[in-house]
């Protein structure tokens, strides 16, 4: 445990030196006077002055305590004063205490508190029908808790399926905190109950996967025009009289990753080429994060970002009410309010453990 807090101290010493020389180098006149690099320093310094100001805050009691510590450790000191500079230690312990707590949930999850945008795509697995009315189920669950969240959702693209499923939908997700609450939906998810299209009233098991991707700002990643082709050509499926006549739907092929996206939702060719842009970042900086995160987590593998379609990752069982969510071994028997868009217990609790985690890793 004292390891863990020097090793824990000496990060926050490092996080603070650099604070104070982003502080210095905005002064500079240079800086002031490049835009790019002096957005890159303020965005750098707004995400280290949360951490760094309850930092220094913490190192005040710290030096306060000590000076209540003088005051019992000498022998010339009177009892009242004794007694009061006690009082002062064990009340400024307690804050003490609450500092560090909040300064380590800060620096493990500040990161993921930072990305207010992401992008999610759910798509039908195995289940036929079924597997895409449990996609469009999926669908519904995120833009309800959004809506409790206040964010906003929008639509980027969708393929329905016979029964009024969808086979695929991608819809981008903007807000405070939206990536630290849905970034752990990504992977396999399993339903079990009887399937509208099922006469016999037997239970069935079909799949959807998704993916969150978080939507990076241009600071973020630049991808150069030249490393990409477009193809335009004439959308296919419903959307009236435009479909087959006008070159709306446009395919971005980013070639150094082989990264591609379509999209043709929109009967604009202008709309549909800002949406393959904006799809097409997120995939590219995904891409590149996750070998970030390959190399920084050889030793371990972080719950968070993961993506990973083929891990099965939650259950839910309708016959029992049941959600299991198989990374934190949780089952909860709130089915019901979980797909109403009630997440809230499920999200905690998977934040909590991988807080656990990351501390275990710091």
């Amino acid at each position: 445990m004292a390891e863990q807090q020097d090793n824990l101290t000496a990060k926050l010493d490092q996080i603070e030196a650099r604070y104070s020389e982003i502080e210095k180098q905005i002064a500079e006149p240079d800086v002031a006077c490049d835009s790019v690099r002096l957005v890159a320093l303020s965005k750098e310094q707004g995400k280290l002055k949360t951490i760094v100001t309850t930092y220094r805050r913490y190192k005040k009691l710290q030096a306060d305590i000590g000076q209540a510590e003088q005051i019992l450790a000498d022998e010339a000191a009177d009892d009242d004063f004794k007694a009061l500079a006690q009082e002062e230690i064990q009340q400024l312990d307690g804050k003490k205490t609450a500092l560090l707590e909040q300064i380590t949930h800060s620096m493990v999850m500040s990161d993921d508190m930072d990305i207010d945008a992401v992008i999610i795509e759910i798509r039908a697995g195995t289940g036929g029908e079924e597997a895409a009315l449990f996609a469009r189920d999926l669908y519904t669950m995120y833009t309800r808790y959004a809506e409790t969240r206040k964010w906003k959702v929008e639509q980027l693209d969708f393929s329905v399926a016979e029964k009024g499923g969808f086979r695929e939908v991608i819809l981008s997700v903007k807000g405070p905190g939206v990536w630290s609450e849905l970034g752990y939906e990504g992977g396999g998810h399993r339903v079990q109950r009887v399937p509208q299209t099922e006469s016999q009233g037997r239970i069935h098991t079909s799949a959807a996967t998704v993916a969150v991707l978080p939507e990076p700002e241009e600071l973020d990643i630049q991808i150069a025009p030249d490393d990409v082709i477009e193809h335009v050509s004439r959308a296919s499926g419903p959307g009236g009289q435009n479909v087959n006549k006008v070159s709306s739907a446009i395919r971005l092929e980013h070639v150094p990753t082989g990264i591609t996206v379509n999209m043709q939702d929109e009967q604009s060719q202008h709309k549909n080429r800002a949406k393959a842009w904006r799809l097409l970042k997120s995939r590219v900086y995904n891409h590149f994060q996750s070998q970030k995160r390959a190399e920084r987590d050889s030793q371990r593998r972080t719950m968070i970002g993961s993506g990973d379609r083929s891990q099965k990752v939650r259950t839910y069982n309708f016959p029992q009410n049941r959600v299991t969510d198989h990374r934190i071994n949780l089952s909860l028997y709130s089915l019901d309010r979980i797909m109403a868009g009630d997440m809230d217990e499920l999200v905690a609790a998977l934040k909590d453990y991988d807080m656990q985690q990351r501390l275990k890793n710091l």
